[in-house]
């Protein structure tokens, strides 16, 4: 149970870190710099885990009102993984 525990708390690790790089990434496009590129990034990593829960639901192949459910808990519980973990 702790290496499942381990291993999600991980992987929900690196997503974040993943999200960080892509922001980084998205914002070094965009030429941002000083307090814009801050703000746009802080931005970023806030809604990369509502881009990651409806990732996990497209993955579990949900629709409707399932899918609705899903994402809503997900960002509640704070991302795919933190879900995951509770089921």
């Amino acid at each position: 149970m702790r290496l499942i525990i381990a291993t999600l708390a991980l992987a929900f690790t690196a997503g974040l870190a993943h999200a960080e790089a892509t922001c980084e990434a998205k914002a070094a496009e965009k030429k941002l710099a000083g307090a814009a590129k801050t703000s746009f990034i802080k931005k970023c990593e806030k809604d990369a885990p509502k881009g990651a829960c409806a990732t996990a639901a497209a993955d579990k192949k949900l629709a409707g009102a399932a899918k609705n459910s899903f994402i809503k808990k997900c960002e509640k519980d704070g991302g795919p993984a933190a879900a995951a973990a509770s089921k």
